[in-house]
Formats: C-alpha cells, sequence, structure tokens
C-alpha cells in the first residue's frame, strides 16, 4: 500500500505493507527525505500533532490503524535543524534575539506548541453559509422551500464576492474552499513558500559550486492574494489615537507605534476577523521630519508579558506620514499616482509579520501567513487626517524572511529582487502585467510594482466607542514612554502628579491606563513587574475591590511612600507652570526651538542640532 507523508520539504508516497515493522517504516521516510541520522523527526496521523507514531519493533504499522491513501505529518524536533548556512545567517540576523521570543524561530520552520488563535478555533467550528431570504420575484415555491435563488450559498462563491463587491475573502473562507471537496481537505496543504535553498543535498558541491532541481528553490509569479487574513481594523475610541498624535502635533516628527488588542469575529464578513485596538505602546525610536529608525527595546518582553495577563495581544504596527500645511491641513502625498506603501514600509511590514506568524493546523509547518496589520496616518485626497490599513502577501512575506526584496533608491512605488550572486541564491521571481496592446506579458521583478504585495485593510471605528483602559477628558494622562520632550518623560514626579487627580476610591480607574502599567512594571527605583499580576486581573475584569486589596500590599504601600516623599519635595504651586517647574530642574535643558529634553553635558540639541 501507499501511504503519503507531508513534511515542510514537500510530500513524498511511501510503499510499505501493512504488517510491516514502525522501525523499517520510518527508515523507509528517512531514506525518502534524505534525512541526515543526526537529525530527529516525529511521524504524527493528525495535523494537530495529538498521534505520534512510537518507532519500535514490536508493533506494526496496522496497529495505529493506517491504511492505504492515508497522510501522515513529519515533524522536525526543536534544535534538530541547525545546518552551518542556517546558524551563520541567523547570527547576522539583527531581529535574532526578536525571533527567539516569538512562538515560532521563522528560520527553522518549526512549531513546537501549535496552539490556535481562540478566534480562528471559533470560527473553524462555524457553518458559515450564506442564508438569503425568499425573492418574491423569482422564488415561486411555498415559504418552506428553496430554490436556486434563494439557497444558501458558501461564503467563497464567486457571484456572491463579485454583488457584495468583495475584493478579498475571509481566509477562513478560504480554508473552507480548500476542506469542501469530497475529500474534506484531507490532501489540502498550506505550503509556505521558500526562497532558500535546502540544506543537506550530497549530489554537489554547496552553491555557488553547485545545485539541483532538488534542493533549488522553485522560481514563482506574483498574484494579487486572493483572501486576508484580517477583514477589518478598528480602534475602540478616537482618544488612542489622538494620543498617538500628539508627539506629531507637538514635535512635528514622525511616529511609530505597536498595536495591542484582540481579535474577534467580524460580523459583517462570512467568516471574518477583526482586529480590535485597545492601546498604542511606542517603542525606543529615533525620528524626524522625514525619517523614522526604531532602536533595541529593552521593555518589549514585559510589556508583552503585562498585555498577555491583560488579555491583550500585539495585532499590528502604526506609524505617520503627515506633513503639515499652513492653512491647518495635510498634505495629500498617498495616493493611485505615487504609492500607498513604500517598498521601504512593506518590507518592514513583511519583517513584523514574520515575527508574528499566524498559527494553522492545516499547514505542515504550523504556521502560515500573519494577522499582524498595518496602519498609516497620513493625509486624505481633502488634505485631512486619516488612517489606511494593509497588510503584505504570503509571497511578500517569504521574499523578506530569505532576505530576497530591497527598496529602491529613488522611486518608493518600486521594490526590487535581489540578484543571486556567490554568498546567496536567489529564485527568479516574475509578475504578470498588459502591454500598451493590451497583451499579458510576464515580466521579471527588478524591478516590481509594490502593489502585487498589498493586500488593503479597512479602519474604522464603532459607533459606541469601547473602553478597555480608563478615559476621562477632564484628567490629564500620564507620559507615554519614550517621549523625550518636556512635561512627557516619565519620571517619579509625573507619576506623583497623575495619581493625585484621582480620588481614594478611583484606584482602579487611577491604574487602568497601558503606558502607566508598563511604567511602573519597570521603575528604576521599584519595579513592580513581578508583583503586578492580581492587579491586571482586577483591571481586565474591572474588580474595584480586587485592585483596592492590591493597593494596600507591600510593594505599592512602598511605591506610595516614595511617592509622597517625591512629592513634597518636588511639589510646586498651582500658579507654577509645568515649564517653570521644569526649568528650576536644572539637571536638563529644554531645546527652545524643537523642545526636545536635553542632557546636561550637551552643548547642542540631540534632535535638531542647534546650539543651546
Amino acid at each position: 500500500m501507499l501511504v503519503a507523508v507531508q513534511s515542510s520539504e514537500g510530500t513524498k508516497r511511501i510503499e510499505c505493507n501493512s504488517s510491516e515493522s514502525v522501525v523499517s517504516f520510518v527508515n523507509k521516510v528517512k531514506s525518502a527525505f534524505d534525512i541526515e541520522a543526526t537529525l530527529s523527526f516525529i511521524l504524527y496521523k493528525d495535523r494537530s500533532r495529538k498521534h505520534p507514531l512510537i518507532s519500535t519493533d514490536k508493533k506494526q504499522i496496522s496497529h495505529y490503524g493506517i491504511k492505504h491513501g492515508d497522510t501522515l505529518y513529519l515533524v522536525l524536533q526543536q534544535g534538530s535543524v541547525n545546518s552551518k548556512e542556517d546558524s551563520s545567517s541567523s547570527s547576522k540576523s539583527p531581529s535574532n534575539d526578536r525571533r527567539k521570543n516569538s512562538l515560532l524561530d521563522v528560520n527553522e520552520g518549526i512549531y513546537t506548541n501549535l496552539v490556535e488563535d481562540t478566534v480562528d478555533t471559533y470560527l473553524f467550528k462555524q457553518n458559515g453559509s450564506i442564508e438569503r431570504e425568499r425573492d418574491p420575484k423569482l422564488c415561486h415555491h411555498g415559504p418552506n422551500a428553496k430554490c436556486v435563488h434563494c439557497f444558501s450559498v458558501e461564503p467563497y462563491n464567486e457571484a456572491y464576492l463579485q454583488e457584495q463587491n468583495i475584493k478579498h475573502m475571509s481566509f477562513h473562507s478560504y480554508l473552507r474552499k480548500l476542506t469542501a471537496g469530497i475529500d474534506k481537505g484531507k490532501f489540502a496543504a498550506l505550503e509556505n513558500i521558500s526562497c532558500k535553498i535546502k540544506s543537506g543535498c550530497k549530489d554537489h558541491l554547496p552553491w555557488p559550486q553547485g545545485i539541483c532541481t532538488k534542493c533549488q528553490p522553485n522560481a514563482f509569479t506574483l498574484n494579487r492574494q486572493p483572501y486576508r487574513h484580517v477583514d477589518n481594523i478598528v480602534f475602540e475610541n478616537s482618544s488612542i489615537v489622538d494620543r498617538f498624535l500628539n508627539y506629531w502635533r507637538i514635535t512635528s516628527h514622525q511616529r511609530i507605534g505597536i498595536l495591542y488588542g484582540y481579535y474577534k469575529p467580524h460580523k459583517d464578513v462570512p467568516l471574518g476577523i477583526r482586529a480590535i485596538v485597545t492601546a498604542i505602546y511606542e517603542p525606543p525610536q529615533d525620528g524626524s521630519r522625514d525619517m523614522l529608525r526604531l532602536l533595541p527595546d529593552e521593555k518589549a518582553e514585559v510589556i508583552d508579558k503585562i498585555a498577555t495577563q491583560l488579555g491583550l495581544q500585539k495585532v499590528g504596527w502604526i506609524f505617520t506620514d503627515l506633513i503639515a500645511e499652513q492653512n491647518g491641513t495635510v498634505k495629500h502625498i498617498r495616493n493611485i499616482n505615487s504609492h500607498f506603501l513604500s517598498a521601504q514600509e512593506c518590507i518592514m511590514a513583511g519583517h513584523f509579520q514574520n515575527l508574528n506568524p499566524n498559527p494553522c493546523k492545516l499547514s505542515p509547518e504550523g504556521y502560515f501567513g500573519s494577522k499582524f496589520v498595518t496602519v498609516c496616518i497620513t493625509g486624505d485626497s481633502n488634505n485631512q487626517i486619516h488612517m489606511e490599513g494593509y497588510q503584505v502577501s504570503n509571497q511578500c512575506m517569504a521574499l523578506v524572511k530569505d532576505n530576497c526584496l530591497l527598496p529602491t533608491l529613488d522611486a518608493p512605488e518600486l521594490g526590487y529582487v535581489r540578484e543571486s550572486s556567490n554568498e546567496q541564491y536567489v529564485p527568479d521571481v516574475f509578475y504578470k502585467m498588459k502591454d500598451s496592446y493590451g497583451n499579458e506579458i510576464t515580466q521579471l521583478a527588478r524591478p516590481l510594482p509594490i502593489e502585487y504585495l498589498l493586500v488593503d485593510v479597512p479602519v474604522s471605528s464603532p459607533s459606541e466607542p469601547q473602553y478597555t483602559f480608563f478615559v476621562d477628558p477632564s484628567i490629564k494622562e500620564f507620559p507615554v514612554e519614550n517621549r523625550m520632550i518636556e512635561s512627557h518623560v516619565q519620571d517619579f514626579n509625573q507619576l506623583f502628579k497623575y495619581l493625585r487627580q484621582f480620588k481614594p476610591d478611583q484606584f482602579l480607574e487611577a491604574m487602568s491606563d497601558f503606558h502607566l502599567l508598563g511604567y511602573i512594571a519597570t521603575m528604576e527605583v521599584l519595579p513592580l513587574k513581578d508583583d503586578l499580576g492580581d492587579l491586571l486581573i482586577a483591571i481586565k475584569t474591572k474588580d474595584k475591590e480586587k485592585a483596592n486589596e492590591w493597593s494596600k500590599r507591600v510593594p505599592w504601600a512602598t511605591a506610595e511612600q516614595l511617592l509622597d516623599s517625591q512629592g513634597s519635595e518636588n511639589s510646586y504651586s498651582p500658579m507654577e507652570t509645568p515649564t517653570s517647574a521644569a526649568n528650576a530642574d536644572s539637571s536638563l535643558w529644554i531645546c527652545r526651538f524643537c523642545t526636545f529634553l536635553n542632557q546636561p553635558q550637551a552643548t547642542a540639541c540631540e534632535m535638531c542640532s542647534l546650539p543651546q
């Protein structure tokens, strides 16, 4: 009989007998996939990897109920793939440390503990069929009957998608399409694209001395992705974006933020997913009017841990591209005649999506694509501030992951696929376009239009604002992290000023601030990151009593004593302005051109380089 074995390297069919021992069968698999003796792997009966085959001489294949035509799943054990080529490339990658923190090592393609998102598990169990009402003109049957004009249709039905003007079907509609055949998706597999040479080929010398069809990555043609992993991005309330935009309003410098929130089913899109944004974390960065650069973030793990305990996760990233006009409007830069996202921004989006892969049980690697979204704040056709949402396609993710995609020097709307060199083999990438005569022609992607890599995602706000964290316009908000400008620096004095705005019975409301929680978890004087568990649960469940109980514990009581002493030393009368109070502190000086807060030893501003 023939048994299919599926792995990240492809699918192979193994000829065996039902009475054959498991050890003998495993050896055939090892020979078919040309797996080295030093590497270990496990065969599973199902994609969920709950029923492994134990390699032993005492059991036959029939013991596991394996029949002709069945499919097994091969998974290399963690740490077993570490060839010299992979280890050298991963050591050179600047994001190597960040990849270790994620559930998946993108370079190795091994998912050890596959746990799908709750929204994926829920949608996979839904029927998904779209019910249609009886048409009084076309339906000539009774109320309890159905005909071709009113029977339910599948969410991937092309006629329905065109009728509703749906450009991209949802990802779970796409999965339903794959599993809708007679075999119910038994042979359906979502394989990720790889642009790297397969390691371990013994038929020739390593690249660039040799290459063969077994180890050479396949050339592919760029196609507009028919589905999207997220169908809508929703900001809970307008204050989230306004708080983020305040930095640009003060400095005119661009800004990057990480979106934290959660995913939930989309009621208006069949089997769709919404990304709900509840907070924006601003990592360390260096920015100006025309430039942005992310800096290493030592607090990233702590912030992720706080978000997890609050029931939140990273759902995307946001950045500004705003140039103010003199009449109070902003320039309309991004349009169909220029670009929507630049090549550099697409590479950045692909990098973030590779760091945050989407767990998927239909993929041999355990992941497929990403639900990580990109939001750009820019000017619209009316010269007003608005937001645009995107994702990059899985093909773009593969090109970015294997370092094959480059930006162009003077055309932001064009990317460039790297050419092969002695250090790296790059497969040919093509795209199709129509010439001046209307003929469809195939072009080599050097350069390539970026729109082939984009998937647009609508951005909106709910009709009724929602508030995961406390918002009160009458209360001055706690400063946002990593803003080195006057009155926006997080310190003990700012914490004292913020907390004294609340009444004694408003401790839960005072603590319900994502930026405040990040600060008190990483304070240099008294970090509370290991003592916030019960407080975060109280904020998540809106439990005032539990929050008040936590406030009486020793860690926070000690912090309150430090706050009282800090407040008595640095208090100023209400008649004094925050600027005069800041000027009283001679340790720092404020640039009068860009308001950047500089160190005392600096003679010129670190932000705008103008003299003190």
